[in-house]
């Protein structure tokens, strides 16, 4: 297998309000929902880098999408990690993702390998890490 990861899908309850903090909120391009007219369709794609998709979808719809029972929530499945260039930079994010309304589970604070970072969560409850470290460099 390649790594071709295109598409980060994340379950939510409320698609609206979702859309509303991805694009109103954190700022991240998207053209809406789209695929209202099918049942189980409707989602919204947010652009990310280099091709890179964020999608959020209905719960429900994924259940149906993957013959899966719905379960219930747990925010310690995965994180997302987003890396930015200093440790201002995780500030800032950290303030804007609060401001739009995420739950700060932990305030951003120097960690014990020499970096920067803090957790929040998404109005479902996903838990994001916005991180700096010093040993990583990416361009944009």
């Amino acid at each position: 297998m390649k790594p071709r990861i295109s598409v980060i899908t994340l379950g939510v309850d409320d698609l609206e309000r979702s859309l509303k903090f991805y694009q109103d909120g954190l700022g991240l391009p998207t053209e809406g929902i789209v695929g209202q007219e099918f049942e189980y369709g409707a989602v919204a794609f947010f652009d990310l880098q280099s091709g890179v998709k964020l999608a959020i979808w209905n719960r429900k719809n994924i259940a149906h999408d993957t013959s899966i029972n719905q379960t219930p929530k747990s925010p310690t499945e995965f994180t997302i990690g987003h890396n930015v260039g200093s440790k201002e930079e995780v500030d800032m994010v950290m303030e804007q993702a609060k401001k739009a309304g995420a739950f700060i589970t932990v305030p951003a604070h120097d960690t014990f390998w020499e970096g920067y970072s803090g957790y929040f969560q998404d109005p479902d409850g996903h838990l994001w890490e916005v991180v700096w470290n010093p040993a990583w460099e990416f361009t944009e």
